[in-house]
């Protein structure tokens, strides 16, 4: 796999891929470009979390290995999206960032959705479906030290993400509607959606406090092994 040399960029593309160029792909997809090239611009937001993966990656083995890990994290959390109701797309994109990296949970994030969507429907929904739960793996391999610490906290991160998760998609659900975002459409809309991010919030406690221990003790032993 290849692997990028300059610190300086590798720094810069960790920062301004998550943050600068994904956010305004998803804004561009929802204002400037219509419908139409949605499926286009999640491919290019799926390229953008692979380059973001990459500028995580100090050493070539440890990358190639690495990739192979994210790769069955995101098969599972594909999978996971065809359980009804309950999904666990989210604790495993949680599992994936704090063992292998917050950049490789941006990516099985990201990946998971763009890859199950084939199945459940591409649209103008999915960059902001792949930007979200790619945003809640990043993060949660920011905070990767205190979520291992802590059961309470990553219960309490579970929460968060859900109700993120949740408002993040009433973004979109306002353009959808009206074009461009309107204050009281977007409090209308979060308080429509209040059943799903209750049932978002608790699913993802649920799957972070059942895989947290049996799914953890085998990362952890592999990340070793392999120093991955």
């Amino acid at each position: 796999m290849t692997v990028i040399g300059n610190e300086k960029v590798r720094k810069a593309l960790r920062y301004a891929i998550p943050f600068g160029l994904i956010p305004a792909t998803v804004a561009l997809s929802a204002t400037a470009f219509g419908e139409k090239r949605y499926l286009i611009l999640s491919l290019g937001i799926a390229v953008m979390a692979i380059m973001l993966f990459m500028a995580g990656i100090e050493k070539k083995n440890i990358g190639s290995r690495r990739m192979v890990m994210v790769a069955v994290m995101t098969a599972l959390a594909v999978i996971g999206r065809f359980i009804p109701l309950f999904k666990p797309i989210t604790a495993l994109c949680v599992m994936a960032a704090m063992y292998l990296g917050a950049e490789a949970g941006f990516l099985c994030g990201a990946l998971s959705v763009l890859i199950s969507n084939i199945y459940f429907g591409q649209g103008p929904w999915t960059p902001f479906q792949m930007l979200g739960f790619g945003l809640i793996g990043l993060f949660a391999g920011y905070l990767s030290k205190p979520l291992l610490k802590s059961r309470v906290l990553l219960v309490g991160y579970g929460v968060i993400a859900g109700i993120a998760y949740s408002m993040m998609m009433d973004v979109w659900t306002v353009l959808w509607y009206n074009g461009s975002l309107d204050g009281s459409l977007y409090l209308t809309a979060i308080v429509s959606a209040l059943p799903y991010t209750v049932l978002y919030a608790v699913s993802n406690v649920g799957f972070l406090l059942l895989l947290r221990k049996p799914m953890g003790e085998k990362l952890g032993r592999i990340k070793l092994k392999y120093g991955v």
